[in-house]
């Protein structure tokens, strides 16, 4: 298989929880040799969270497998001066170094940017804060929760009765992750020019704001405060989900033609000729009046009968699944889209200690692990994760081996 295309880099992982080690599993996906470094005996808060309490009670929570296979763990405690010794040869030998501690942390511990450019001027070094660096805020703890509030997303989500409503997944740790890896990937092409390294300030709350391009846009540029919504999209009617015989399904025909097409195909071309429907904006005047007039042509048909028949026809529908519905989907087997690994062991691991033919057999090995890609193919090829999550401290007798071969290719010596 061909290698991805950040092979070769070497990554230091100092991250927690989501948004950072989301970060690094992209980089991770893309060919890096990201390296976590944990605090002994502890080692990242995810190893403890997730819907499994045995998992969690052994470093390896459902949180922590989601976003860490293909990774290496070594322990270090950054207070130890022997263990600063051996981070100050992984950082001097690095090319990018990430980080989500508060603001000021790291170079508390005596690892401030002035301090890793001197020993790495190739560096880039990555910090990922709920608000940034600087300003007012930026001490101030954050969470995906509080940056969801922040960031004005809660008070759009939901209905006009129940708002503010939390988005059902961390999405402003996910965005912020793929903000932070964005960047990173964009400074390791820019380090080609001159082989300068540099730092790079990622706030969650501007991520999550930059996210929210049309709202933000809609208040900015036309002064429209948004509102909550509830199921429909705010540019265009019909559009949202509506009523079938057996369960909701999402029509989105943000088009005049589709439309045209939809009213047709559900048996109602006389709405065509209503003035409330005639254009786009009238629709979206109209909304609640077209959505009950849909609604009661709707519930001829189930929604999978609807989505087999709106779609082909050139109206964008589907069902709305439950979150095993949407992993079983055929498209997502089709493309490949999780990966099986073997489930992480107390000793090491090999193809032939995998039983295939029973997956769920316990925690022993043979157990499989399923996680996710990240919905890129590159010449056709899936992105994998190589290996297993790894135990916490799992590499640490790969050390000196490790520091040994990142510095005989150190970037700052590439750069020279």
């Amino acid at each position: 298989m061909r290698p991805g295309p950040l092979a070769g880099i070497r990554l230091l992982d100092l991250t927690n929880v989501l948004a950072g080690p989301y970060c690094t599993y992209q980089l991770m996906l893309l060919g890096a040799e990201v390296v976590k470094i944990e605090l002994p005996g502890e080692g990242d808060l995810a190893r403890h969270l997730g819907s499994d309490p045995e998992l969690s009670e052994a470093g390896l929570g459902v949180s922590f497998l989601a976003q860490n296979a293909g990774k290496k763990s070594i322990e270090l405690n950054l207070k130890d001066p022997r263990d600063k010794t051996a981070f100050t040869e992984l950082a001097g030998a690095a090319d990018v170094l990430v980080e989500n501690f508060r603001p000021g942390v790291l170079a508390r511990l005596g690892f401030d940017w002035g301090r890793l450019r001197e020993l790495n001027p190739a560096l880039i070094y990555c910090a990922i804060s709920g608000f940034g660096q600087t300003g007012p805020m930026s001490q101030a703890p954050a969470y995906d929760q509080v940056i969801q509030g922040m960031s004005g997303m809660m008070s759009i989500t939901g209905t006009p009765q129940s708002a503010p409503q939390r988005v059902g997944f961390p999405v402003c740790d996910t965005v912020g992750g793929l903000n932070a890896a964005l960047a990173i990937t964009a400074a390791i092409a820019g380090r080609h020019r001159d082989g300068r390294g540099c730092f790079l300030d990622v706030s969650m709350l501007e991520a999550s704001v930059a996210a929210m391009g049309w709202p933000v846009s809609n208040y900015l540029v036309s002064g429209v405060v948004p509102e909550p919504m509830g199921d429909q999209n705010a540019t265009a009617a019909p559009s949202g989900t509506f009523d079938t015989a057996d369960g909701p399904l999402n029509i989105a025909a943000n088009q005049q033609h589709q439309f045209e097409r939809l009213c047709h195909l559900v048996g109602r071309p006389d709405l065509l000729t209503d003035p409330r429907f005639a254009a786009r904006e009238t629709r979206k005047a109209h909304r609640a009046e077209l959505n009950r007039e849909l609604n009661t042509a709707l519930t001829s048909r189930t929604a999978l009968e609807w989505e087999k028949l709106l779609g082909p026809a050139g109206v964008p529908a589907a069902r709305i699944l439950t979150v095993p519905e949407a992993v079983d989907l055929p498209q997502l087997a089709h493309r490949e889209f999780f990966t099986d690994l073997p489930f992480p062991a107390a000793e090491p691991w090999t193809e032939a200690d995998i039983d295939w033919a029973s997956p769920q057999a316990g925690r022993a090995a043979g157990r499989r692990l399923r996680v996710s890609g990240n919905g890129v193919l590159i010449d056709g090829q899936r992105l994998r994760p190589p290996a297993p999550p790894p135990r916490l401290g799992e590499h640490n007798g790969q050390i000196t081996a490790l520091s040994r071969r990142w510095r005989e290719h150190a970037p700052a010596e590439e750069s020279r």
